[in-house]
């Protein structure tokens, strides 16, 4: 299982973080369109959420990954991961160091890492332990309140590093700036609100398969 998934990372070029969909009530339905549609991992990511009801609400996101072959990601919580036997765990530079979450989750999993500066995606790029990173925030978006933009740069800089490891360009990422973001280096994105907002979310994920090649 750890390699089948290891292998599994470097084809995945869309990576969507949605909250549970309480406020629509489809979450069912939303996900059996985007990864029909086309999404690679998915992401709860809901802050608030109290470790039972997390694993309620992904376990309809372990079904419908199974369904449909994507990849599940887990934010934040080791223990969650473990628990609902997660393919990713994502986490952030605050959150639990990475040694002590793969002590947590087992060899299975793939763990990422966001990066928010040069010194950061220089680090995770060859860091054995981390298996994909995340660089961003491209642009300031209201999911990561406070947090500067990176800005287009990290893209070119993590491009340029050369590194055969996955990596994605995440933040303000949408179908009228994903241009600039190809253009910049990166060939794997994380979005949220592009599609988690659409009108029709399934078409936007088959716009950005489109242009992600």
């Amino acid at each position: 299982m750890p390699d089948e998934l290891r292998q599994r990372l470097p084809a995945a070029r869309l990576y969507l973080c949605t909250d549970a969909r309480q406020r629509q009530g489809d979450l069912p339905d939303f996900l059996d369109a985007v990864l029909g549609a086309g999404v690679d991992i998915v992401q709860l990511r809901q802050k608030g959420l109290e470790a039972a009801q997390e694993m309620a609400f992904l376990e309809v996101f372990r079904r419908k990954c199974d369904k449909h072959g994507a990849l599940l990601s887990v934010n934040d919580r080791a223990d969650v991961a473990r628990a609902v036997g997660a393919d990713v765990l994502h986490l952030g530079q605050q959150d639990l160091p990475v040694k002590t979450a793969r002590d947590i989750i087992g060899p299975a999993p793939v763990i990422g890492l966001s990066t928010h500066s040069e010194a950061q995606t220089a680090e995770a790029a060859v860091r054995e332990a981390v298996d994909y990173f995340c660089a961003g925030p491209v642009w300031a978006t209201p999911t990561k309140p406070g947090r500067p933009a990176a800005g287009l740069g990290l893209l070119s800089y993590a491009a340029a590093i050369g590194t055969p490891k996955p990596w994605f360009a995440i933040g303000g990422i949408d179908l009228d700036n994903l241009s600039r973001v190809l253009d910049a280096g990166a060939r794997r994105v994380v979005v949220v609100r592009a599609i988690t907002q659409a009108a029709d979310p399934a078409a936007a994920v088959s716009e950005f398969v489109r242009s992600l090649g």
